[in-house]
């Protein structure tokens, strides 16, 4: 199986052994607290899970920076995006130990105890260099620069030691796993290339083929489809509806122990290139030798060229950086002259009406209005799904 990323083994900072776990949630309860901003929360359950190997906390403003401008911690480890907890709390200092709490859970349990090897200013002019960095833009209206630059200017680093994920394990039982689980599926299901597809959507027709797609060309055992099961922006399909509609899709067309469903405890970035190539680390920590990157991959609005995602590839990611690959895809789309769904750089020969498009905006409002959308773009059994969710929220 390929290796995780920066370490021969996979390091996740999750407390397995009992007796610790016991010793650090008792000692936990004495410690100075810290309530954690959704992000630097999604940030501790990414560690947990081992899907941030081989990070041990939280980074400094150094490796911050450095991260921000070339793709590298200080220590010259390849990262794409920096791991942080930004907080607007100053009583903090640097040599403390204390109890980070989970802002997304009722009661505000601990989340994970922090060592706090540093407590430093991030200046607003460092907050939006890093931001612009990462999101390739400073719009406000951007989902991801106005969480970023509203987490405050207090940067908290150090290791961590985690003791539960969050509230992702109770809500999402079947779908939630962490990396070391998914590392320990692949080779109880004997796969030996494995290929990951991220989604925070539902899947249509398109998303399957092109899973199928890349299973056939790549000779690929198994796909994992992983989803987000964190925060996104307004409007966005919530996680049970897309679990639902991607769970009916594998049980009706695709063949027995090709697919694993699962999921992952992070908030959406909606950072588009930058975000690709996190995807990418931690889909190799958790086993997969491939990720599917296709149109507008991670982006929001028109914030990035169609195929952003994919030249950050080949022109930010040194050679030998990452074992995983990506498999590149174009839009793909239900093709008329064909009868199958195909990636339209595929099909020189066809005109715009040759293909089945449908816009997302046309889509609700089919859905809401109990209309399912032709078979050749969503499966029946899934566009029930969608149906049902989109005319309980009056469409």
């Amino acid at each position: 199986m390929i290796k995780p990323h920066g370490s021969a083994e996979l390091d996740p900072r999750f407390v397995y052994d009992t007796a610790r776990h016991h010793a650090l949630s008792r000692e936990a309860e004495s410690l100075p607290s810290l309530l954690l901003n959704s992000a630097a929360a999604a940030n501790a359950v990414m560690l947990g899970a081992g899907y941030f190997n081989p990070l041990t906390g939280y980074m400094n403003l150094a490796d911050t920076l450095s991260v921000a401008d070339n793709l590298k911690t200080a220590g010259g480890l390849f990262w794409p995006v920096p791991v942080v907890n930004l907080t607007r709390e100053t009583g903090i200092k640097a040599g403390s130990r204390i109890a980070l709490r989970d802002p997304n859970v009722e009661g505000q349990p601990v989340l994970a105890v922090m060592d706090v090897q540093a407590v430093e200013t991030i200046t607003p002019a460092q907050v939006e260099a890093v931001a612009a960095k990462i999101f390739g833009t400073l719009d406000p209206k951007h989902p991801g620069v106005a969480t970023f630059t509203g987490l405050g200017n207090t940067l908290l680093s150090g290791p961590i030691e985690v003791l539960n994920f969050s509230y992702f394990q109770a809500d999402f039982p079947d779908t939630f796993r962490t990396a070391v689980e998914i590392r320990n599926e692949i080779a109880e299901r004997g796969w030996k290339k494995v290929v990951a597809f991220q989604t925070r959507n539902p899947m249509h027709r398109a998303h399957e083929e092109l899973c199928r797609m890349a299973q056939e060309r790549l000779g690929a055992d198994g796909i994992v489809v992983h989803m987000l099961l964190g925060k996104l922006k307004e409007g966005d399909i919530p996680a049970p509806v897309r679990d639902a509609c991607i769970r009916t899709m594998v049980e009706h067309y695709f063949p027995a122990n090709t697919v694993m469903v699962t999921g992952y405890g992070f908030d959406m970035l909606y950072a588009g290139p930058r975000e690709a190539v996190l995807h990418a680390v931690f889909r190799q920590n958790m086993g997969a030798d491939y990720l599917i990157v296709g149109r507008d991959h991670a982006g929001v609005g028109s914030y990035y060229g169609p195929f952003d995602a994919q030249t950050i590839f080949d022109e930010k990611v040194p050679a030998g950086a990452l074992q995983i690959q990506i498999f590149r895809a174009d839009n793909t789309a239900f093709s008329k002259k064909l009868g199958r769904v195909v990636m339209m750089r595929e099909a020189p020969d066809h005109k715009p009406e040759d293909f089945i498009n449908l816009s997302g905006t046309k889509v609700r409002e089919m859905l809401g209005q109990g209309i399912a959308p032709p078979p050749e773009f969503s499966r029946p059994e899934v566009a029930k799904v969608l149906m049902d969710y989109y005319q309980s929220i009056g469409g």
